[in-house]
């Protein structure tokens, strides 16, 4: 399993594709590069806590399910050793979490667990992962500082202090708004975390941030605190949520009276989210991890197969679960096992791999390292801002 080799030749077949007079065999027999033997590992079991049922699956949880399973799917094609998963549901909670890790831990003897959406499932988690000494390679969690918390945690998504400084470097340079406003859910790990950045961005850029508005408890009813917002009058604002109070929050400042001039910042927005949002969503700013236009090693097969596979366009979530698979595999091979400490390292020591998010490098404690893009929504599609 070379997943350079996959990666290269991924990108290879999407462009001889379109050219005519190769069947498709003789393609494959041109430019495929047999892969070294890996036999000798047997099936690699891999862990995945994530979410299969509500809201936040349809959101978040599915979306991954298909990224990890595409990835599998490609790498499995290449032959060796097979990567099998086994997957549990976290149904969204600390709770949920807790009983996936420990039910893979020590009933399934997995070594190795990806997935976990929620920073605030993570920070909860790291006592067991600390505890079992096993790696966990979150696709999504993106607080500021988690990796650092242990050895065995490393995460695909920019951490919010990498992210949102530069978003707000870029949107306000070119934007030039001096008054801001701040709402999150003081509930969520990953909200808070935002705000936080996002504020002290804001501050050392000289930005006035006019007010800043809490809520907790998923609210369905976010009115009074945009009222609040709009009395104000700011130039922009600022939403740290997850994905059913963003997209509340963007509707329900419109209703208000919030004008389309003042455009919503939104860290982590996605294409699904500004189709909820519809109108309401148009002009609003996104610093995220990956864009599909992106011409990044694999992304425009990933965009396609993954379209073809499932009838629905990619988003982030899946694009970053698909990278976290092909980059977990590329540590397995390296490490010529899936023992938790080897595994840990050659993590670890991931430089400039190829990945649809771009070159990927791990920092010192495991956080990601690679560009990050700032979209805005110009006729319900997210586009590139700049």
């Amino acid at each position: 399993m070379n997943v350079r080799r996959f990666t290269k030749f991924a990108s290879i077949l999407a462009i001889a594709a379109l050219i005519a007079g190769l069947s498709a065999c003789d393609q494959l027999g041109e430019l495929l590069i047999p892969p070294p033997d890996m036999d000798g590992l047997g099936e690699i079991t891999i862990g995945v806590s994530l979410q299969l049922e509500g809201e936040d699956a349809a959101r978040y949880g599915l979306p991954m399910k298909r990224g990890f399973e595409l990835a599998q799917e490609e790498i499995n094609q290449l032959g060796g050793s097979q990567i099998t998963f086994i997957i549990e549901d976290d149904q969204s909670t600390i709770e949920g979490a807790t009983a996936a890790f420990n039910k893979l831990i020590h009933e399934d003897g997995v070594s190795i667990i990806t997935g976990v959406t929620f920073s605030t499932q993570l920070t909860a988690l790291i006592p067991i992962i600390e505890e079992n000494e096993i790696v966990c390679f979150s696709s999504l969690a993106s607080a500021a500082g988690l990796s650092a918390l242990s050895d065995f945690v490393f995460r695909t998504g920019l951490p919010t202090n990498v992210l949102n400084p530069e978003g707000i470097r870029v949107s306000q340079e070119k934007l030039g708004y001096q008054r801001a406003a701040l709402i999150y859910d003081k509930d969520d790990v990953y909200s808070t975390s935002s705000n936080e950045e996002v504020s002290k961005a804001l501050t050392a850029s000289g930005v006035d941030i006019v007010i800043t508005e809490a809520f907790e408890g998923k609210p369905a009813d976010l009115r009074p605190h945009l009222t609040r917002i709009m009395e104000t009058d700011p130039q922009a604002i600022f939403i740290s949520a997850l994905s059913v109070q963003m997209t509340d929050i963007m509707t329900q400042g419109r209703e208000v009276g919030i004008p389309a001039s003042v455009p919503y910042i939104v860290p982590d927005l996605t294409g699904n989210e500004v189709q909820i949002a519809g109108e309401a969503a148009e002009g609003a700013i996104t610093f995220t991890n990956w864009s599909a236009s992106s011409n990044t090693p694999g992304n425009q097969a990933f965009v396609e197969n993954y379209l073809a596979k499932y009838g629905i366009e990619a988003d982030p979530w899946a694009a970053q679960s698909y990278a976290t698979l092909y980059i977990l595999a590329e540590a397995i091979e390296n490490a010529q096992s899936t023992e938790a400490a080897a595994v840990r390292d050659a993590l670890a020591n991931i430089m400039d791999f190829p990945t649809v998010m771009g070159n990927f490098s791990f920092d010192a404690v495991g956080d990601a390292v690679y560009d990050p893009i700032v979209l805005t929504v110009q006729n319900g599609e997210l586009v590139a801002f700049e």
